[in-house]
Order: structure tokens, then C-alpha cells, then sequence
């Protein structure tokens, strides 16, 4: 008869409570066992002594006659310091998936797309920017070079005379009311 140091599951659903028990390894995960030798509660939090309860002498006893155990009743054990475990290599063990790794190479491309169009959409915007200062730097130009055309035109034309004249037409009549009221 081989003797397995394993957890048996009880509780309620969702709300799981194991037994640390010796049992024949042949029998099923919740069946008969040979003696219980601890408690262990994954509702507690991590550093509540609650949390893992050992039997140490019995469990010493099962090892002691060729018991072996699961791998999360050794582990128990190591963190007792009743019995040394080998930590175990896996060095693809933070490697994501084969469909995970699609994911983020999907998700790269559109990023460096995005990156792509926001960088022509920055360069289309600067170099209008760029044009339109061109433009008005143009635009300033211009009517100064045209300005003194008017100027001129202005000077030798007779249009200001009317203007003049105009002007002083209107004051006229107001003065007038200011005189008779």
C-alpha cells in the first residue's frame, strides 16, 4: 500500500476547506483516509497562524515509513521546516502563450500604425502652419507695397477734396441749430 500525504477537499461551494490527511493513494481525493494530520483554510489570510495547521510528530511518523506527498502539502511542510523542498525550475513559467503572444503583436501593429498616422497628421498640421506664415508674411507684404501706390494716387487725385469739402458741409448746419436754440 502506498501512503500519500495529500489534501482532502470539504466546505461548502466556494467556500473550500481542506483536511492534510494520510491516505492510500489508490483511493479518491475526498474517500476514506488512513489519519488526519492538519488543517488547511485558503479562506484565511496568509498570516494567520489559522491558516495551516500540522500534526508535526504524526507527519514525521507517515514520512518516516515512505509516505510521499503532493506538491502542496510539501510545500507546507518547507515553510514548517519538517521537511526540505527542492524548488522546482520552470524557466517558461512567466512566458505568456502562443495566443497571447498574437495579442500583443496585433496590438504593436496598431500602435505603431497609430504612431504613424499621428505623425503625418503632425507633419500635415505643421506644414500648413508652416505655409500659412508664409502666406501672411506675404499677405503683410503686399499691401505695403501697394499702399504707397494709393498714397500716390491719392496724393495727385482731387477724391480727398470732396471729402474735405463734406466734412465741413456737415458741421455747418449743426452750428446753425447752435446758433438759433
Amino acid at each position: 500500500m502506498a501512503v500519500t500525504l495529500r489534501l482532502s477537499r470539504g466546505g461548502a461551494k466556494k467556500r473550500p476547506y481542506y483536511r492534510i490527511v494520510a491516505a492510500d493513494s489508490r483511493k479518491p481525493r475526498d474517500g476514506r483516509y488512513l489519519e488526519q494530520l492538519g488543517t488547511y483554510n485558503p479562506m484565511l489570510a496568509k498570516d494567520d497562524p489559522a491558516r495551516v495547521k500540522l500534526n508535526e510528530d504524526r507527519i514525521r511518523y507517515w514520512l518516516g515509513v515512505g509516505a510521499t506527498t503532493s506538491d502542496r502539502v510539501a510545500r507546507f511542510l518547507d515553510v514548517a521546516g519538517i521537511k526540505e523542498r527542492a524548488p522546482k525550475n520552470n524557466p517558461k513559467k512567466g512566458e505568456p502563450g502562443e495566443a497571447a503572444k498574437e495579442r500583443a503583436e496585433e496590438k504593436a501593429a496598431k500602435l505603431a500604425e497609430a504612431e504613424e498616422t499621428a505623425k503625418a497628421a503632425e507633419e500635415e498640421a505643421n506644414a500648413p502652419a508652416e505655409e500659412a506664415v508664409v502666406e501672411e508674411a506675404a499677405a503683410e507684404e503686399a499691401p505695403a507695397e501697394e499702399a504707397p501706390a494709393e498714397e500716390t494716387a491719392a496724393e495727385g487725385a482731387p477724391a480727398e477734396e470732396p471729402a474735405a469739402e463734406e466734412a465741413p458741409a456737415e458741421k455747418a448746419p449743426a452750428e446753425e441749430e447752435k446758433s438759433e436754440g
